[in-house]
């Protein structure tokens, strides 16, 4: 399995989880089920002007993805359909803005994933400078701005946009994929009647109305305290004859290190 395929069937929820580092929340996919991974290629528009992207265009590497920082001006359609195909035919993965878009109907008829946030009918200049492939910043998660650099890897999916900064990749896989195995036994536990509270190990003591008594595990010896591996292990095998369907969302360990030459 390739780098891009096990990032995008992990999800970005799993590697923000993981240590990698989320995009903003206001940034949106233009159509619903757009994802991709690939390694960022930076742009810095001018404020309110699209020359650097189109710059970016005709100079990326084929499969990277734009990742955009439109100065804090983002009330311009800084991508429209003109763009959008061009960056498509040229072999752009994906686009990742902190402004808005335009001609959302022609993005999503040419399935150029697109994140954005917000739509904008005004259109952006194309005269001004800008930058392409040198570091910028983009509102993250948090209160500082997260910068990307290029080669960076770039995960983009219905939940979000997560960047992960290179030479931390392998490191960042390894997690995610040990952290989606837990949650898939879980998952398989919860299937087969088991309670979120024993799994998680968690006290419904400390919320108001909870029914259950003072001791939140007493119903379950051997509980108070979250499950093990192997009683999880053995709740997914009880699972599995009854949902034989279920099956993880990712590839064995074995991938990654088929996938390490994107590191």
């Amino acid at each position: 399995m390739a780098l891009e395929d096990t990032l995008t069937a992990v999800g970005t929820a799993a590697l923000a989880r993981c240590g990698g580092r989320p995009f903003g929340t206001h940034l949106f996919s233009v159509w619903p089920g757009a994802a991709f991974a690939a390694t960022a290629f930076p742009v810095r528009c001018t404020p309110g002007d699209n020359l650097a992207i189109h710059v970016a265009v005709a100079q990326a590497p084929p499969g990277s993805a734009l990742v955009v920082d439109v100065a804090g001006e983002a009330e311009y359609g800084y991508v429209d359909e003109i763009l959008a195909v061009a960056a498509s035919t040229r072999g752009v993965r994906g686009i990742v803005l902190d402004g808005c878009v335009r001609d959302i109907g022609a993005i999503v008829r040419c399935e150029l994933p697109v994140f954005g946030a917000g739509v904008a009918v005004r259109e952006a200049g194309h005269e001004a400078g800008g930058s392409v492939g040198r570091q910028i910043s983009m509102t993250a998660g948090g209160p500082t701005p997260l910068p990307v650099r290029r080669g960076d890897w770039i995960v983009a999916d219905d939940d979000g946009v997560v960047c992960l900064p290179r030479g931390q990749v392998s490191s960042i896989i390894a997690r995610t994929l040990d952290s989606v195995s837990r949650e898939r036994e879980i998952i398989d536990a919860v299937h087969a009647g088991e309670s979120t509270l024993d799994l998680l190990g968690l006290d419904p003591s400390r919320v108001v109305g909870w029914e259950g008594g003072t001791d939140a595990r007493s119903r379950r010896p051997g509980t108070g305290r979250s499950r093990t591996l192997e009683a999880l292990r053995e709740a997914a095998a009880r699972s599995a004859e009854g949902h034989p369907g279920a099956r993880p969302r990712v590839a064995p360990r074995p991938a990654v290190g088929e996938s390490r030459r994107g590191d």
